[in-house]
């Protein structure tokens, strides 16, 4: 990072000499050396953008407070530095608006007008991908990095095909269009490495029934689990389309990703999961255990680094920790701290792998808050009194009125060792909760989390009209489907996703959380931006994702 120098001033010798009478004044040398300042550098070879999805501020506030203050803190043998932290303390930080942008706008943004605005600087509609606001298809980022030649790259921990890596490569007029978005990915040659889940949606319809198309997969060595159902409704197998008529390499587990030359490959799929990857919590026990069948978003993201690097033109590269924002959807605190420490030890590997480098820029971003969270005090539980010895005490014990929550939270949101979703499962494997109990929800949250509940704590967990929707398939209830939640029921709106937000209100008070919404929220996210000075310095201010989008776009393609 270069700052503006000292002119420096050199004088070799200044020779006055006297002789008798004639004095002759004899300047032998002087030499002014004046330091010239290099050109700013304003452009880059290679860009790595990190999306946190849902991770606003007070997401990223969890994060810290847990990493400096949480007695048991994972990070208390790194100097309890986050790598968010090194980050932010070695680049620039800046926050970022991201609504609908422009006069049609509106105030809150999903994740796919959102990516669109930062893959293409421009305005974009609600759940539009790759669409300005007027739904014309525009070029992104990655499509302009492909056509100078560069490498291109997608990483993500939910499905390749959802909203946010979709936006950087495919251009549909909703979200939801999932089948055709692996289509476009496939076909258009536009992303080199794409590593993710969703294998769902390149799988043919009858992959269930068909033994021959089920066969084709183990034998390319896909866990069933990867291939046990299609959301498509043709005949097509995408991923053999891809290995034989697009040149990609194939990976469906972490052994066979990790067993890929880097120094051959140049085009690789890796497909882990048949929707989502698996969650935070799940990654934190097999990582513990040693024993995880999926490679991890750390792994993803230096597998990626390893092939597109080997492009002399340098790359664009966008990895996305999407599942802080699933579990801001369910109000799930314990699940959404694991995700963030999933996605900060990927950050810690791109830093590592950049941090000697001048020709990259990283950033680091949300695409929006999700869930309107919040640590809070409040009136359960208050502390007892307790005597001080400073000597401005007058005699009086300590004794605050409110409680204001103790750090030893921080350990036991840790120590959650299932998601929302899980507890969910436990009452009803088939989600079908029309004659649940408030004792099967008592169990099942009390099996999985440190923060326990009553049998009439856990009765309004219950209370939910069963309907068929879902939020990851993201359809919605109609206006008579809401749930029955006391305030705020408009925007509680996926469905029998609302058991999970309904188990974040019965646990909510003991562990001082608060939460808004079970949508997203139009709070400004951070950006962390790390590289040469003269392009990060750029980040460091109050803007919009569009505006993010075209300082990317300059400082990558020069346009």
């Amino acid at each position: 990072m270069f700052k503006p120098s000292l002119i420096a001033v050199a004088i070799s010798a200044l020779l006055i000499t006297g002789c008798s009478d004639d004095t002759v004044e004899v300047i032998k040398e002087v030499e002014v050396v004046k330091e010239v300042a290099p050109e700013e550098v304003t452009s880059v070879k290679n860009i790595i953008l990190m999306i946190g999805d849902g991770m606003g501020p007070q997401q990223v506030g969890l994060l810290e407070e847990y990493a400096r203050r949480a007695p048991n803190s994972i990070y208390n043998d790194k100097g309890n530095m986050t790598a968010l932290s090194k980050l932010g303390e070695a680049g620039q930080l800046g926050l970022s608006l991201n609504a609908p942008h422009g006069a049609n706008g509106s105030l809150v943004v999903d994740s796919a007008c959102s990516a669109t605005q930062l893959a293409t600087g421009l305005a974009a509609g609600s759940e539009m991908i790759g669409l300005d606001s007027q739904g014309n298809i525009v070029e992104t980022i990655l499509e302009k990095a492909k056509a100078k030649g560069k490498a291109t790259g997608l990483v993500s921990d939910t499905r390749i095909t959802h909203a946010t890596p979709a936006a950087f490569a495919a251009h549909q007029p909703h979200r939801s269009y999932e089948a055709e978005i692996a289509e476009q990915l496939i076909e258009s040659g536009n992303v080199d490495v794409m590593l993710s889940g969703g294998a769902r949606n390149f799988l043919p319809s009858n992959i269930k029934t068909d033994a021959d198309a089920r066969k084709l997969m183990a034998d390319m060595g896909a866990p069933e689990s990867v291939y046990k159902k299609s959301k498509r409704s043709d005949d097509r197998n995408l991923l053999i389309e891809a290995k034989n008529d697009h040149g990609y390499a194939l990976a469906f587990d972490g052994a066979q990703l990790s067993a890929n030359d880097s120094n051959e490959t140049t085009k690789l799929l890796g497909l882990f999961a048949n929707s989502g990857m698996a969650d935070g919590i799940a990654y934190s026990a097999c990582k513990k255990a040693d024993n995880c069948g999926q490679p991890s978003l750390k792994e993803m993201t230096l597998k990626a680094l390893d092939i597109l690097s080997k492009d002399e033109d340098g790359f664009f590269l966008m990895i996305e920790g999407g599942q802080i924002d699933w579990a801001g959807h369910v109000n799930d605190a314990g699940w959404m701290l694991h995700e963030l420490l999933k996605f900060d030890e990927a950050v810690e590997a791109v830093h590592e792998w950049v941090k000697d480098r001048d020709d990259t820029l990283v950033l680091v971003t949300a695409d929006h808050e999700t869930g309107s969270f919040g640590f809070s005090y409040s009136r359960k539980d208050l502390p007892e009194a307790q005597p001080l010895s400073g000597d401005g005490m007058q005699g009086k014990d300590y004794k605050p009125n409110f409680n204001f929550g103790a750090l030893s939270h921080l350990d036991k949101l840790y120590a959650q060792t299932g998601t929302f979703y899980d507890m969910m499962s436990m009452v009803d494997a088939n989600w079908e909760f029309a004659n649940s109990t408030g004792q099967q929800w008592a169990d099942a949250i009390n099996h999985y989390n440190e923060f326990k509940v009553t049998t009439e704590q856990a009765m309004p967990v219950a209370e939910r009209e069963p309907n068929e929707y879902h939020v990851h398939d993201h359809k919605y209830l109609s206006a008579t489907e809401f749930p029955k939640v006391n305030d705020f029921k408009e925007f509680f709106v996926y469905g029998d996703e609302v058991h999970a937000n309904l188990i974040g209100r019965a646990i909510s008070a003991d562990q001082n959380v608060v939460w808004g919404t079970g949508t997203h929220t139009a709070a400004p996210v951070p950006v962390y931006a790390f590289g040469p000075y003269g392009v990060t310095k750029q980040f460091s201010t109050m803007q919009h994702h569009v505006e993010i989008g075209q300082k990317m776009i300059t400082a990558l393609i020069g346009e």
